[in-house]
């Protein structure tokens, strides 16, 4: 496993490109991630963030270049081939059952039951779930509440929640953020700072708020045109110098 100052690296992409049809969505990408490490994954709409995420989850498979997960080269057959190794996604539809409660929700497709007789071990799933937002941090008011009656932020902190009880290794958020005010943002925002404090995820945040990316994250990546143009410790730049960079672009190619 490769390693930097001690820290291994959990999942790499090396000289990774995609095409669909005559359309080349991304080229030679060169990017990684820590174990501890929150890297920010910036870049406008259609700049191949989507393609690369997909890539990383095993929903697509690249066309060029190598992954790499913990130091080994890895295909990563299917999304469900990736979930098995440890990566996980949280999407932006969530994929949760707004009619479920909050602990089946987080025991979704790995339900406890008795045996023989398969009747669910509901008191133990109530248990569990109840364990494991508290060791993040999650504040709801019970987890037998049906998801669709939480806030946004909740909801949002429930689906990161089913992941890391799924004892993912790599977390990649697309867009955890998108369309929550203050409060919730904040909510998440302090989600993410308990899971980088203790220290067993790598996590990937795509977002489109720079100064939040710059709060949040050790490194920042800028995806343009297929292609990762910066990368740089987020203490070492700013809003103004990310804004500048894409700006910058425009001024370049103004279509």
């Amino acid at each position: 496993m490769s390693e930097n100052n001690g820290i291994p690296t959990m999942i790499e992409a090396e000289h990774v490109s995609k095409r669909f049809g005559p359309v080349a969505a991304l080229h030679d990408i060169n990017l990684h991630v820590r174990k501890g490490e929150i890297l920010g994954l910036i870049g406008d709409n259609g700049a191949g963030k989507s393609t690369l995420i997909k890539i990383l989850t095993g929903f697509h498979q690249p066309d060029g270049g190598r992954l790499l997960f913990e130091g080994e080269e890895v295909t990563l057959r299917s999304v469900v081939h990736a979930r098995s190794l440890g990566i996980e996604t949280v999407f932006q539809d969530l994929a949760l059952v707004n009619d479920l409660p909050v602990y089946l929700n987080l025991h979704l497709n790995k339900e406890l039951v008795h045996r023989p007789i398969p009747f669910l071990r509901r008191a133990e799933m109530r248990r569990r779930a109840r364990e494991v937002l508290d060791s993040i941090g999650i504040k709801i008011p019970s987890v037998n509440v049906e998801v669709g009656l939480l806030s946004g932020g909740q909801r949002q902190a429930i689906a990161v929640a089913r992941s890391v009880y799924s004892n993912a290794k790599v977390l990649l958020l697309d867009e955890p953020l998108a369309a929550m005010g203050a409060k919730e943002s904040g909510q998440i925002l302090r989600l993410l700072a308990e899971l980088k404090r203790r220290g067993d995820l790598a996590i990937i945040l795509i977002a489109h708020n720079y100064s939040q990316v710059v709060d949040v994250c050790d490194r920042v990546n800028l995806l343009q045109h297929g292609e990762i143009t910066f990368d740089r410790p987020s203490k070492d730049t700013s809003v103004a110098e990310l804004l500048d960079l894409v700006h910058a672009e425009y001024r370049l190619n103004p279509d």
